[in-house]
């Protein structure tokens, strides 16, 4: 079974809810990601979102953009997120799936099989793919399900009932489903109609949905506890990774990264 099926079948079964931490990869250096996902992992997070920078902004606020661009500016490679990845997720007792965000670009260049292959036998269980248009998911989501690796698209509070149960049909493991309209970002509150859009995919699909966009705080992980199956925060963890690139810096970040999944993972049970 695909760990994000087994995560979910766990939490499920315990009544509980996922809390699923995204970090850049490669900032401030491509060694870090040794480091952090050990981190969020000791924090609490049940899965890893892995963000594999991109040169051009999707849906990426300022945070996670800067942050993109510090990775790119130190030459950080795909094979260089894949190579740490490896190595973490064949430590003795490691558990926690981890899950690629990257732009569709990045596979295509690549070839998507190839992509699939390499993230697959570096321990990634799945890939959130932004910027894929449902209507042209047919060919990856085959790929994907014929090697029992998770591909997710985003349903988004504009995508029509119509199009939204043709992504969640495209949809494995997950369904990310984006709280606002606009960028990554913390914000300070959730849309009242995002109960609503959980509402409506609900008769849609069973598979975990799973909000993010907008959610930085206790309370609001605290107000989709009961709403989601799992809780997707990044720009507040990002943020604490803008001064990890000197020794001092790079030993405050883990700490504070941890601190912060540690509270927000905390706000689930």
């Amino acid at each position: 079974m695909n760990p994000i099926d087994a995560l979910f079948a766990r939490l499920r079964a315990a009544g509980r809810k996922a809390f699923m931490p995204f970090v850049t990869a490669g900032d401030p250096d491509a060694a870090f990601l040794r480091d952090l996902l050990p981190a969020v992992a000791a924090g609490g997070a049940d899965m890893v979102e892995v963000g594999f920078p991109f040169s051009d902004p999707i849906a990426d606020g300022p945070v996670i953009q800067a942050s993109y661009t510090r990775a790119l500016e130190k030459g950080l490679k795909v094979a260089d997120i894949f190579a740490a990845a490896r190595e973490v997720a064949a430590r003795p007792g490691w558990q926690t799936p981890l899950v690629a965000m990257a732009s569709y670009s990045l596979l295509y260049k690549r070839g998507a099989a190839a992509f699939i292959d390499a993230a697959a036998a570096a321990g990634l269980s799945g890939a959130v793919v932004p910027d894929l248009p449902v209507e042209e998911a047919a060919e990856l989501a085959k790929l994907a399900a014929d090697r029992d690796f998770k591909l997710v698209l985003l349903v988004t509070p504009t995508t029509s009932p119509a199009r939204a149960e043709k992504v969640v049909k495209a949809c494995g493991g997950f369904v990310y489903v984006v709280s606002v309209v606009g960028i990554t970002g913390a914000r300070d509150r959730l849309p009242v109609r995002l109960h609503d859009q959980i509402a409506r995919l609900r008769t849609m699909t069973d598979l975990p949905l799973c909000v993010g966009f907008g959610v930085s705080r206790p309370e609001h992980v605290r107000e989709l506890k009961d709403l989601a199956d799992g809780v997707i925060v990044g720009s507040a963890l990002v943020k604490k990774l803008d001064g990890a690139g000197t020794p001092a810096g790079r030993a405050l970040a883990l700490d504070e990264v941890r601190a912060l999944v540690r509270e927000l993972s905390a706000a689930l049970l």
